[in-house]
């Protein structure tokens, strides 16, 4: 081996294991690259409009120059989503690209440097498919629009101007007529 090459990590074979020990990870510097079918992220397809689709991923660890161990993590795919406005089912495009910074401890949170999302590693054991999901559920909108949905005319005032004829009637108003018949 000529000893001024560069040392190239190959990525881990497509099949993503279930879980791994996140501590070796790191100290191999090891990647994985490959798709996961929608199918099996049981949590995030609860909020899907249908299964079909798969996620695109690449994962690395390592140590960044200041010792900090990291899961790199970069995710593409397009989530079927129902919009909330016409009811029709489209096609969110989703790009995830996050640092996490592996901690062992919820203590050490505070000593990630800017830029590094923490993750907290139990006992060494990292499910590699959650970590996928829950930065898919978390990049979820809170209420899924499609592209192009027409905009309804609300008017932006908190008080609409009420005729007299159209004013709701008030619920207690029973309860204060009984209360007016009882003092008679």
């Amino acid at each position: 081996m000529n000893r001024g090459s560069t040392y190239h990590r190959a990525p881990m074979p497509a099949a993503l294991p279930d879980n791994v020990d996140a501590w070796r990870m790191v100290q191999a510097r090891r990647e994985f690259d490959g798709t996961l079918p929608l199918a099996k992220l049981p949590r995030l397809g609860a909020s899907l409009a249908g299964q079909e689709g798969s996620v695109r991923y690449a994962i690395g660890f390592g140590t960044d120059d200041f010792g900090i161990a990291f899961l790199e993590l970069d995710v593409e795919a397009a989530l079927p989503l129902v919009c909330q406005r016409t009811l029709d089912v489209f096609e969110q495009p989703v790009r995830i690209h996050q640092r996490l910074g592996l901690i062992d401890d919820e203590s050490r949170e505070a000593s990630l440097p800017e830029g590094y999302e923490p993750l907290l590693v139990v006992d060494g054991n990292l499910g590699l498919k959650d970590v996928i999901e829950d930065e898919l559920i978390l990049s979820l909108p809170v209420v899924a629009l499609s592209p192009g949905a027409p905009l309804d005319e609300v008017p932006l005032t908190a008080e609409s101007p009420v005729d007299a004829d159209e004013a709701p009637a008030n619920p207690f108003a029973v309860l204060g007529r009984l209360r007016d018949t009882r003092a008679d």
